[in-house]
């Protein structure tokens, strides 16, 4: 098993080598690394650690794997809806701090970069996993109060729906898409908007070293 720190970009670049050492061809890379940190916190390569997790990182393993990638899933979330991604402050420097605010915007990356993957090509999907029972942003009073009994699915929905993106027909099909429950969602324009994602793309290629 390959293992790797997300909030660094050189073991990052370290675990693609890796990889690209062992394997001709991936199947499916499925994107599902993320944290969310109520406070504000920096990684070493000078990025917040969160807009790295969730995407600069996955960012930076999948272009450098992509031409050995059949499809590629990204665990995005709903919290993307409602986010209002800027590419030029992707760490949240000039704007108030807010710790689910930046998970939300982290999560419309997500969104953003499926649709900078399907427009060159790449069969890209990404999806809502559900509000899941898990460790994930334990200590937050909003996650306390979101997995109360009766108001989570258990881990295993979660699991079902991403290998439903990296098994059927609208995993490949329906490049682009974001996904909820198994069926491609309604999602604000700021979501899909082919221009934003390639902003997006662009700082988020010249954040982690590599030209387009």
């Amino acid at each position: 098993m390959e293992v790797s720190d997300f909030a660094r970009l050189d073991d990052v670049r370290d675990l693609a080598s890796r990889i690209r050492a062992k394997y001709d061809r991936i199947d499916v890379l499925a994107n599902n690394a993320g944290v969310m940190v109520p406070d504000r916190r920096m990684t070493a390569d000078g990025h917040e650690l969160m807009i790295q997790v969730n995407h600069l990182s996955p960012f930076l393993l999948t272009n450098i794997l992509l031409d050995r990638v059949g499809r590629v899933v990204t665990t995005s979330s709903r919290a993307a809806k409602t986010a209002r991604l800027d590419p030029d402050d992707l760490s949240r420097e000039r704007r108030r701090w807010n710790g689910w605010l930046q998970y939300g915007e982290t999560k419309q990356a997500n969104a953003l970069f499926t649709v900078g993957l399907a427009a060159r090509g790449c069969k890209a999907t990404c999806f809502h996993p559900g509000v899941i029972k898990t460790s994930f942003a334990g200590g937050t009073l909003f996650m306390k109060l979101v997995t109360l009994p009766g108001l989570h699915e258990p881990v295993e929905k979660a699991a079902a729906r991403l290998s439903y993106l990296a098994t059927s027909e609208d995993g490949e099909r329906l490049a682009g898409s974001y996904f909820r429950d198994n069926r491609p969602d309604r999602v604000p324009a700021r979501m899909k908007d082919p221009d934003l994602a390639e902003r997006l793309w662009t700082v988020s290629a010249e954040a982690v070293g590599l030209s387009d």
